[in-house]
């Protein structure tokens, strides 16, 4: 792939990733200051009870309604931000380390961090919107916990590739250095 085409592709992805957070930041923000939580309050809760007075306070159709459409609408935010992620792993990759050796390697690797994130995020609102439909436990409420550490990390990963991306955006683009004029 083209470097132009993998800059303008971590551009869009960049972007849509960006409006996505917006959009689940507002539903999560209305939704917390209409019921005293939001979808975001489910991620420190650590035990069935916790999730069942979570639950409890979106029990009028509305609130469940914004509940779920930010459970769900996280599911078209995860690609946008794990591909964001991804793309500045290579653009970090192609910059900082264009020949073969273990530093290529290793951003490679890391590069495949935020995808994990991804999947462990959606497992997170799966277990999460299993308890809202058919009741909490405090064992899905450890895996939910699980999950989510395991959704931070990867996520934590993926903002320092992001900064690495953009850094390395900015050395790519830069013009060469011309050599010094032969005497």
């Amino acid at each position: 792939m083209r470097l132009s085409s993998l800059i303008r592709l971590w551009v869009w992805t960049t972007l849509l990733a960006v409006v996505a957070f917006a959009i689940l930041y507002v539903a999560n923000q209305r939704l917390t200051a209409e019921t005293g939580f939001g979808t975001v309050a489910l991620n420190g809760a650590s035990n069935a009870m916790d999730f069942k007075r979570i639950f409890s306070a979106w029990i009028a159709r509305p609130h469940a309604a914004a509940a779920g459409f930010a459970l769900g609408f996280d599911y078209l935010f995860m690609p946008l931000y794990a591909t964001s992620f991804y793309f500045s792993a290579i653009l970090a990759r192609e910059a900082y380390a264009p020949k073969k050796g273990l530093a290529r390697r290793a951003i490679d690797y890391l590069g495949f961090v935020p995808l994990v994130g991804a999947l462990a995020n959606a497992l997170e609102n799966a277990l999460q919107y299993a308890m809202l439909t058919g009741g909490a436990d405090d064992a899905t409420a450890f895996a939910v916990s699980l999950a989510e550490s395991v959704k931070l990390s990867c996520f934590f990963v993926g903002l320092a590739l992001l900064v690495a991306g953009v850094a390395g955006v900015i050395r790519l683009r830069r013009p060469a250095k011309e050599a010094p004029p032969a005497s």
